[in-house]
């Protein structure tokens, strides 16, 4: 029998996810129904399969990676963009203070940021965040899913060029913008902020 963490991982892998080609897109989600409000956060849990792949190419300006994460010092990148996870999910549920304590789970399928050469030197206008998960939430105490497993999408669109150049030396980093769109799209898929559900084209990748 398959265990709840297993479940969450067999799905991650068999959505097949691919990046949104042809230049489409989103942020998306079914938001959490009312139940919601009777949920109090405990704890976040965040698996990086050790399938996805990593790049650190600055060859290209599109990696063909699950990964592409190169802003913090050389390291464990899986751990790194676990952390960008715990820290944005974190964030983003921090206003459940109901009865019910909760763990949302959640195992990412894709985190494709810039890579230097894309940050500095793109054209306007075409860098995407590419960023996808599964999350769900189950009850800290007995295990029970609360919420089942769900695909989450929190792309957005990503400054390059001169502008991208000039909103890192104003210490608006990536890892910044990544967390604070991860929060957002947390916040709004359990009813704790705006929706901030949308769609957009770039070239991206």
């Amino acid at each position: 029998m398959l265990t709840r963490r297993n479940s969450l991982l067999l799905i991650a892998a068999t959505l097949g996810l691919a990046a949104c080609g042809g230049g489409n897109w989103e942020t998306s989600y079914t938001p959490v129904a009312a139940p919601a409000a009777n949920f109090r956060l405990a704890a976040v849990s965040v698996t990086v399969p050790n399938t996805l792949t990593v790049s650190e190419s600055e060859t290209v300006y599109v990696p063909k990676a699950d990964i592409v994460w190169v802003e913090e010092p050389a390291g464990d990148r899986r751990a790194q963009v676990k952390a960008i996870f715990e820290e944005g999910i974190s964030a983003g549920a921090s206003g459940l203070r109901g009865a019910t304590p909760v763990r949302i789970e959640a195992v990412v399928q894709k985190f494709h940021a810039l890579n230097m050469k894309s940050r500095y030197s793109a054209p306007a206008g075409t860098g995407v965040y590419d960023i996808a998960f599964v999350a769900r939430i189950v009850d800290a105490r007995t295990g029970a899913v609360l919420v089942p497993d769900q695909l989450i999408r929190a792309d957005a669109p990503a400054l390059t060029g001169a502008a991208g150049a000039q909103e890192q030396a104003q210490g608006k980093t990536q890892r910044k913008a990544n967390v604070a769109q991860i929060s957002a799209t947390i916040a709004g898929w359990l009813g704790l902020g705006p929706d901030n559900r949308t769609s957009f084209r770039r070239m991206g990748g």
